[in-house]
């Protein structure tokens, strides 16, 4: 059954022409879907009892709910999402700029997941030591938005799919899902604000770079050793750096858009001499920002984050050689919200 949130007016007026209602009904529907971001009928006070018991029944919506909340010391909140079939994913709100209270802040960015579990098992990865559930579909994904929103009682500016799951093995879901939070007046988070993050699959960043938004793009990276990068990556094996690198490479030419290069460093697994050498090698010839990361610790995984002043020296050197670089501050580690620690506690 089709997902009413997914239908535009005219859709939406042919359904309630079947039902028997005035087509003006429509457009009061698609309002409250995608202008005030309600998804429950009830809550839907311009249309009668009777029609909006009736699309319960007949056109129920799947349910995103926030069943558990985590509130980190500097502001970060995690949510457990609950959907219709039990499923469950971890989602992240995280403010900066701290202002009017301790959830307040110029910026708040969710960070969202497309699938419940992961089929990538990356062995740094809490998500992928759980394994795979299911894809989210558009609505559940944009349901986590939603639910950020509602945790700090203001609107979300920025948005990265970078929570449980490989959205480009859910492409078409994920991409339904960033149109309607870029364009739905509820929403209206700019192109430049909402960010993919994937392992690397090739095709799905071709499709990408064929979309005509400005979505943006980051590729978590981790090693440009191929061994290195199979023993951290295993389901990536069949894409090979060379492959990988051809394909950003395609990817700026064809958007005109940068990427993103996140390296998570583990100490005395990817961050040797040789290894940041390897680097400067892969980024030659992509348009690319380089993002250092400290590994953040997982459960029963026995990685340890490289030192600071070995993190210091690679960004002094990605620097030096022209290559633009950031390090990542993690944000919510006290409540294992940080990157690679969300999992799916009903899994």
């Amino acid at each position: 059954m089709a997902d009413l949130r997914t239908m535009s007016v005219e859709e939406l007026q042919d359904i309630l022409t079947e039902m028997g209602e005035p087509r003006f009904r429509a457009k009061q529907l698609h309002e409250w879907f995608h202008t005030h971001n309600v998804s429950d009928y009830s809550k839907m006070t311009n249309l009668s009892k009777a029609l909006r018991e009736k699309l319960a029944k007949e056109h129920p919506l799947g349910r995103a709910e926030s069943v558990a909340e985590e509130i980190s010391q500097d502001g970060t909140c995690k949510l457990l999402v609950e959907l219709d079939d039990g499923a469950t994913v971890e989602t992240v709100g995280m403010p900066v700029g701290f202002e009017d209270d301790d959830r307040g802040g110029k910026r708040l960015t969710a960070c969202i997941s497309s699938q419940s579990g992961c089929p990538m098992a990356c062995s740094f990865c809490a998500t992928g030591h759980e394994g795979f559930r299911r894809n989210l579909t558009a609505s559940e994904v944009v349901g986590q938005v939603q639910l950020v929103s509602q945790a700090f009682e203001r609107p979300v500016t920025n948005v990265v799919v970078m929570g449980q799951g490989e959205p480009f093995l859910n492409y078409d879901q994920t991409i339904s899902a960033l149109r309607r939070i870029n364009t739905d007046p509820g929403l209206h988070i700019g192109a430049r604000k909402i960010t993919v993050s994937t392992v690397g699959i090739i095709e799905g960043i071709r499709r990408f770079g064929d979309e005509p938004e400005q979505f943006r793009l980051a590729v978590s990276l981790h090693a440009t050793k191929q061994r290195t990068r199979n023993m951290l990556m295993p389901k990536c094996a069949n894409m090979t750096l060379d492959d990988l690198q051809e394909a950003l490479i395609e990817y700026n030419e064809k958007s005109g858009r940068r990427v993103t290069l996140e390296y998570m460093m583990i100490e005395g697994v990817n961050d040797s001499p040789s290894d940041l050498d390897s680097l400067m090698i892969f980024c030659e010839g992509i348009h690319c920002h380089v993002n250092l990361l400290p590994y953040n610790a997982v459960q029963a995984v026995d990685y340890h984050p490289s030192s600071k002043s070995r993190i210091k020296e690679w960004s002094k050197a990605l620097s030096s050689a022209q290559i633009p670089v950031s390090i990542r501050n993690s944000r919510g580690f006290d409540i294992h919200g940080a990157c690679g620690q969300l999992k799916s506690v009903a899994l």
